[in-house]
């Protein structure tokens, strides 16, 4: 498989190791994305900036080449993109974490929500702890384990805690950034009597970029709009 690489920092780097480790050819590394080919490419993976991830999934569709994408902050334009693939018969994955495990962590959060949604003793706030290079907040897997817990819930929306008052119906984040830490995700469910965490702590950027090389393998020769719930058969 012959991947174009659409950002090459510390987690473009990290993805290219582990697709050569499994026989992959990395035949593009982009940096600027007003300026790059696809040419050579079979498939494309995207670990960018927020401004730059609409314009290089764009190009994928129009160039006919499908696209896994892991940038955060961009999903205002997320459902223009999914009409865009539809419109080029493109092959897409966007997941706001590639791990396996934090995949499996957001099954076991819907699982919560739903056994706590009848308890309104139990009051639900969230913590993302990430490095301080990280540009968005809260992060892309804080928002989909609180679209999650909204599912099931009385909760209708998320408010990122920045001091102010939050509506009792809407799921506090709490967005940290410390060091070079890879991503920690706390869940509370707080009560006068106790409190119920579920948490994940990432220890390194393996799993993601692994988990987007999974994707690649699996995405290649598919058209449509896919998840990685799509990609793990949960």
């Amino acid at each position: 498989m012959k991947i174009a690489l659409l950002g090459y920092g510390k987690m473009g780097q990290t993805i290219e190791k582990i697709a050569e480790s499994r026989g992959h050819e990395i035949v593009a590394r982009v940096s600027s994305p007003e300026n790059f080919t696809l040419e050579n490419a079979d498939i494309a993976i995207d670990f960018s900036i927020p401004d730059s991830a609409v314009n290089h999934i764009t190009k994928c569709f129009e160039a006919g080449i499908p696209i896994v994408s892991g940038t955060t902050g961009w999903l205002d334009s997320y459902e223009d993109m999914v009409a865009l693939c539809k419109e080029k018969n493109g092959g897409f994955i966007y997941a706001s974490n590639f791990s396996v495990g934090v995949n499996l962590f957001f099954e076991f959060n819907k699982k919560l929500a739903q056994i706590m949604a009848p308890h309104n003793d139990y009051k639900v706030d969230m913590t993302e702890i990430h490095h301080t290079q990280k540009l968005d907040a809260p992060s892309g897997t804080a928002i989909t384990l609180a679209e999650g817990i909204i599912e099931t819930t009385p909760y209708t929306a998320w408010s990122l805690a920045e001091g102010q008052s939050i509506k009792d119906n809407h799921i506090p984040i709490t967005a940290e950034r410390e060091g070079t830490v890879p991503g920690t995700h706390i869940i509370n469910y707080k009560s006068d009597i106790d409190t119920i965490i579920l948490s994940h702590e990432a220890h390194s950027r393996q799993g993601f970029a692994q988990g987007a090389v999974v994707a690649a393998e699996w995405l290649l020769g598919k058209q449509g709009n896919f998840s990685m719930r799509d990609v793990l058969g949960l």
